[in-house]
Formats: C-alpha cells, sequence, structure tokens
C-alpha cells in the first residue's frame, strides 16, 4: 500500500497549498491512502467544516486533529457525522468524534487510521499507550486491516520515539505531528514500522512555526500582551511522509520525506 501523509496544515496558505497539491500528489506517487492533519487550518487554531470539505474534496481520505481540535465550535456536530475526522483517541470518554476510522479501498484492502495524542507538556489526557494498545487488540496487522497509521500528536520527541518503540511491528506507521518542523529522522524500525518524529506543517516557513514571526517574536522579546497571533501567508511549504507497506505483513518497506513549495528544501519521492 502506498501511503501519504502531510503534517499540520496552519492558516490559509497552508490550506490552499495542501488542497492543490493533494490531487497531484495522489496521481504522482500512485496513493492508496491519504491522511492529513487539520488542526491548525483556521485561522491557525481549529478546523471548520467547509475546510474539512474542501481538504476531503481534494483527496483526503482521513483528516486528523490535535490539542485544538475543538478551537472551532462548528466542528462538534460536524465531527460526528463525518467518521473519517478524527481526534485523539485519549480525549476523556464521551468526547464527540472517534480515534480512529477504518478507510476501505477500492479493491477491498482495508487500512486504520488512528489518533493520540502526548501528555509530556500537554494537556492532562488520558494515557495515550494504554488507548492505543486497547485499539490495536481489536486488529491484526497484515490480517484484519492491511495497513495501521498512526498520528501520534505530541511536544516531546521522546515520548513520541517510545510510542513508535512500543507499537513497532504492530502498526505501519507512526509519524508525529503538532511541532510544526519536519525531522529528518524518518526511518523504519527494527520490527517493521515506519516513523518519523514530527512531520511538519503546511505552511510558512517563514515564520515561527506558522504564525507571523513579527508578532511571534514579540512575545519572546516583551512577554506583554500584544496583538493576537495569526498565521503567516507567505508561500507554503506542503510537507508530510510518503511509506509504502507490505500487504502480506502491513509493515513498511519504504520510507522517505515529502517537501514540495516554499522556502524549505525539496523532497519528492521517484515512483
Amino acid at each position: 500500500m502506498r501511503i501519504l501523509f502531510l503534517g499540520d496544515t496552519v492558516g490559509r496558505t497552508g490550506r490552499d497549498a495542501a488542497v492543490a497539491a493533494l490531487p497531484k500528489l495522489r496521481e504522482r506517487l500512485r496513493i492508496d491512502l491519504a491522511v492529513i492533519n487539520a488542526e491548525n487550518a483556521s485561522h491557525g487554531f481549529g478546523l471548520a467544516p467547509d475546510m474539512a470539505e474542501a481538504l476531503f474534496g481534494a483527496g483526503a481520505d482521513v483528516i486528523t486533529l490535535g490539542n485544538h481540535a475543538w478551537d472551532r465550535k462548528e466542528i462538534v456536530p460536524y465531527i460526528a457525522n463525518h467518521p473519517r475526522l478524527i481526534r485523539p483517541m485519549n480525549f476523556p470518554p464521551g468526547t464527540p468524534g472517534a480515534g480512529c476510522a477504518m478507510v476501505e479501498l477500492a479493491d477491498g484492502r482495508k487500512a486504520l487510521v488512528a489518533s493520540a495524542m502526548g501528555r509530556l507538556y500537554m494537556d492532562p489526557l488520558d494515557c495515550p499507550f494504554r488507548a492505543m494498545a486497547g485499539e490495536m487488540a481489536k486488529h491484526r496487522l497484515g490480517a484484519s486491516v492491511q495497513a495501521i497509521l498512526v498520528d501520534f500528536h505530541a511536544e516531546a520527541t521522546s515520548e513520541k520515539w517510545a510510542f513508535a518503540h512500543l507499537f513497532d511491528g504492530q502498526v505501519s506507521v507512526v509519524v508525529g505531528t503538532h511541532t510544526h518542523c519536519p525531522s529528518a529522522d524518518h526511518t523504519i524500525l527494527a520490527g517493521g514500522t515506519a516513523f518519523q518524529s514530527d512531520a511538519g506543517m503546511c505552511g510558512d516557513y517563514d515564520s515561527v512555526i506558522g504564525m507571523d514571526k513579527t508578532i511571534a517574536t514579540a512575545r519572546f522579546l516583551k512577554k506583554l500582551p500584544g496583538e493576537k497571533l495569526h498565521p503567516a501567508d507567505g508561500e507554503a511549504t506542503v510537507c508530510g511522509l510518503y511509506v509504502e507497506t507490505d500487504d502480506a505483513t502491513g509493515l513498511a518497506t519504504r520510507v522517505e520525506p515529502v517537501r514540495m513549495g516554499g522556502r524549505l528544501s525539496q523532497a519528492l519521492p521517484d515512483v
């Protein structure tokens, strides 16, 4: 299975770039499953229903969220009726939406997409490790599902690595989100799980993690209330991860970064 994951979509420039890139990437890389994190799509905070529709329309099979999941209140009724929009599974019981989505491809193959959120330097949620272990008890990689991708939305690189090692060999991909900076540690772990501690963002990198640099740097300098943060609006770089898996085992056979447009060095797998 060919899998594409795109990192946190930040603001209008990130949304527009992702919507434009998704159809091209699906065709060029012959993608079977496309997943995108969109928790920062609306002015950097949250996701609105019309934005979700645009991303689905461009070719996203599943949209994941994170700690900004509920910043746009309109998403609460929307997520209840759209099972391929998922939020972290370790939110408390009773939280709207679900933490996983099952995607069945046209040829009958199935892929599970899961979302979990870390706790180091983040909100004090339920344990993501135990939540994922409970979910894995329901599925068998290479048998009931041909691929399993986990978006682990976390601040600490250590927690992301620990999560990946714990589920190495049980899932196809663990990819980190939240820090908006693409890491250079993409690898296939010993048990066959593809991993990158952060996929980066779809947004303007002439910024402070996607936000206007003038306003953001002033906050560090003065430590006084100031203008509200808003996304930078220059040309975006679309960042993500490309993974190929073996349908018989569900394990990764190839992993490469994706970076298109904007200021960062470009990277596009040769398929």
